[in-house]
């Protein structure tokens, strides 16, 4: 059996007296399409901040590829495997696509500083294959025709692109996607979902994400795992998840039909 790429156990983080994560644990398996869903407040995004090093857990443990990263310092990650989004854009906007798309790249780069100031030798060659690949993510994820322009004159959905591009720039292992979703328009939302399907199917990039578009989660994921008020409720694949009572409580506040409305956090169960 394969043995999963993130493992998290009883992983737990506290603020004072709050727990915005309690002893949550699951795998996430290689080559999966992983999502965390659950109402406003549940502990999603700090159960990310933990994962991808920008929270240390208060207690539990994090394993990666078979190491144990749970007290690793927050710039070792990125070189570890772990790429990320963020829910709220975190772009230079007075850069162009590509200057944004290079940023990803930093971590593979081992000249030197004087190598860097005259640049020549592996300082060149570096700089020749990290546009090489740039350019192959700007063709994967369509954006050859923004790939000059200032990201600042962008508009939102493109944005949402251009981050998905700078995350891919770090070859990630593991994929974390906060809400790529959110603020885009039926169109941009379907291209999102197959570009994270192909993500998955053609680089061979694992992916967890974050996401409240309830149609996206149940058409794409392979399993879905639930949180609310810090814990970890329900998880399964996504038929499971859907026809769970403590899920359906959690969106619903009730016991009813998953094709019942209650707001856009239960639309699409």
């Amino acid at each position: 059996m394969t043995a999963p790429l993130l493992q998290l156990d009883a992983l737990t983080r506290t603020f004072g007296g709050l727990r915005a994560v309690s002893e949550v644990s699951f795998d996430v398996m290689r080559g999966e399409i992983c999502s965390v869903i659950g109402p406003n407040g549940a502990g999603k995004t700090s159960l990310f901040n933990l994962i991808s090093g920008v929270l240390r857990p208060t207690s539990g443990r994090i394993l990666f590829d078979g190491a144990d990263i749970t007290r690793e310092r927050p710039a070792r990650f990125a070189s570890l495997g772990i790429g990320r989004t963020f829910q709220n854009l975190a772009l230079f906007k007075h850069g162009t696509v590509v200057e944004n798309i290079l940023v990803g790249r930093h971590i593979h780069t081992k000249s030197s500083v004087l190598e860097s100031a005259f640049f020549f030798g592996r300082t060149r060659a570096e700089e020749i294959a990290a546009r090489e690949k740039v350019e192959e993510i700007v063709e994967f994820l369509e954006i050859e025709q923004i790939r000059d322009a200032v990201v600042g004159q962008l508009s939102y959905g493109q944005q949402k692109r251009v981050e998905l591009a700078r995350a891919l720039a770090c070859e990630p292992k593991l994929l974390l996607l906060d809400e790529m979703v959110s603020g885009m328009n039926q169109e941009e939302t379907e291209d999102i979902a197959r570009f994270v399907l192909d993500i998955r199917d053609e680089l061979g990039i694992t992916v967890l994400m974050i996401e409240h578009d309830m149609r996206v989660v149940m058409d794409i994921s392979d399993r879905v795992q639930v949180l609310n008020f810090g814990q970890k409720i329900a998880g399964g694949t996504p038929d499971q998840v859907r026809n769970d009572p403590a899920v359906l409580d959690a969106y619903l506040g009730r016991r009813g039909r998953p094709s019942e409305p209650a707001g856009s956090a239960a639309h699409g169960l």
